[in-house]
């Protein structure tokens, strides 16, 4: 378990994986072509030299990715100083090691190199330093992005523990009166009210990280409308057309619920005779559509209610963001008779792991 907490913190990157290995490569052609720019402009064979740079820098860098790649774990396993200590020695070894054997092979070469030297000290002295600088540089810069994805993630864990500590008491206080006013009337509707409402605690508290499925969002949601339904009666009717939804779809926690809530509180509440919340769903353009429609009341209806603040959706919206990005959104269509609410999902999200 400690081994695999330090591979998570460690600052160096995945040198096994495709991405670095493309951007390895890429940097080091960008450092073989400044090197051959920094040559006088009357330098011939200009190609030429390009080429051998490019040989000589790629065989160092690949090397130096292969081998970090070998001993990741052990360096992960170490502090930041001594990942870092082992990163710069493994690298300096390995150039060191490699202008050895391309200075035997450049003197045989029938040009002139723009690395190579007649002095064989002054070969390896100017490859050395070149190496020492560009070593130092990459580490410091896996080191600095490092803690900027740390801090990053920081402020998104204090942002998901405000958001969800502004959500939790946007329905708990209603759910409460409900069951107080069961519990003389019908204690045994109050009783299974109090265990839906244990459900919903239990939903509010858990970790900030947590992604729920559709299947657990819907059951906490039917628990809820359940409460509803007690204190409501035929006042409330709901209508689900979810079946083309996957059960395994991922949605972070608590983003259906507050939802609903606001559709009861100001769309059927203010309506005398109440009316009917929809819920349906539908695939499009490889995003799920999942929509919550309730009526509108009247002008006169709507004065004796509060007008909404928005934040649930906010927080909803602000959630689903930093779950998925850009890919899924929360957008409202308001109208003269209903009210629609729509969350956007990836439909390839279902093998997502928080």
């Amino acid at each position: 378990m400690e081994q695999k907490t330090a591979t998570v913190t460690s600052f160096l990157p995945d040198f096994c994986g495709a991405r670095i290995v493309f951007v390895v490569i890429l940097l080091a052609e960008l450092l073989a072509i400044v090197l051959t720019l920094a040559q006088p402009l009357n330098t011939p064979d200009r190609l030429y030299e390009l080429a051998m740079y490019s040989l000589f820098i790629q065989w160092v860098a690949l090397t130096c990715v292969a081998s970090l790649c070998v001993s990741r774990r052990f360096l992960n396993s170490l502090g930041d100083y001594w990942a870092a200590t082992g990163s710069y020695v493994i690298a300096l070894l390995i150039t060191l090691v490699i202008s050895e054997l391309s200075w035997w092979l450049i003197a045989y070469l029938p040009a002139d190199v723009g690395l190579y030297s007649k002095s064989h000290t002054q070969y390896l002295i100017r490859c050395m330093s070149i190496s020492t600088i560009v070593s130092a540089l990459a580490l410091r810069y896996f080191y600095v992005q490092h803690q900027w994805r740390r801090r990053v993630e920081l402020e998104a864990e204090a942002r998901f523990q405000a958001l969800q500590s502004r959500i939790r008491p946007h329905f708990l206080f209603n759910c409460m009166n409900t069951i107080a006013s069961l519990i003389r009337r019908k204690p045994a509707l109050a009783e299974e009210s109090i265990e839906d409402l244990a459900d919903l605690f239990r939903a509010s508290l858990q970790d900030i990280h947590h992604i729920s499925t559709l299947a657990d969002e819907i059951s906490l949601c039917k628990r809820y409308l359940r409460i509803e339904k007690h204190r409501l009666g035929e006042r409330l009717s709901v209508k689900w057309t979810i079946d083309i939804l996957p059960v395994t779809l991922k949605i972070p926690s608590l983003s259906l619920q507050p939802l609903l809530e606001n559709a009861i509180y100001h769309g059927i509440e203010p309506i005398a005779e109440g009316g009917t919340i929809e819920i349906h769903a539908q695939l499009k353009d490889g995003q799920y559509l999942l929509t919550i429609e309730n009526p509108v009341p009247d002008s006169q209806s709507a004065s004796t209610h509060h007008e909404g603040n928005r934040l649930a959706q906010d927080n909803i919206r602000q959630r689903l963001s930093a779950f998925f990005g850009p890919a899924a959104k929360l957008e409202v269509t308001p109208n003269k008779d209903r009210y629609r609410v729509t969350i956007i999902l990836p439909a390839d999200n279902e093998d997502i792991d928080r």
